[in-house]
């Protein structure tokens, strides 16, 4: 447990494969002043396994709350069969968000 260098594999998020023994896994967790235009990068980074916290990104949508957690929903889901897809999020993201705003009022409002 204690090595020098612990490898990664990015191919499945951020996933290392130090063998922890009995200690129990971790989850990621993206928070603070996140919004529906950061999601591309938040589902390249962190993958399927992660904890996304959206406080303001959710409380601060235009028509209320729900509809907030609505947009970031659509985006997210957006956004993961975007990248299932074989797209890059990385040039892509902006793409999938605005296309996914035709098809979700709460989405564009929140953008």
């Amino acid at each position: 447990m204690r090595d020098d260098y612990i490898e990664k594999d990015r191919s499945r998020g951020i996933y290392f494969t130090q063998d922890w023994v009995s200690l129990p896994g971790t989850m990621p967790v993206a928070s603070g002043g996140i919004h529906v235009w950061h999601m591309p990068a938040l589902v390249e980074i962190f993958g399927d396994d992660a904890c996304l916290q959206f406080g303001g990104g959710t409380l601060g949508h235009p028509w209320g709350n729900a509809p907030g957690a609505a947009a970031n929903r659509v985006a997210l889901e957006a956004c993961t069969q975007a990248r299932n897809e074989g797209r890059d999020l990385a040039s892509e993201g902006g793409d999938v968000i605005r296309a996914a705003c035709k098809w979700s009022p709460e989405l564009a409002a929140a953008c």
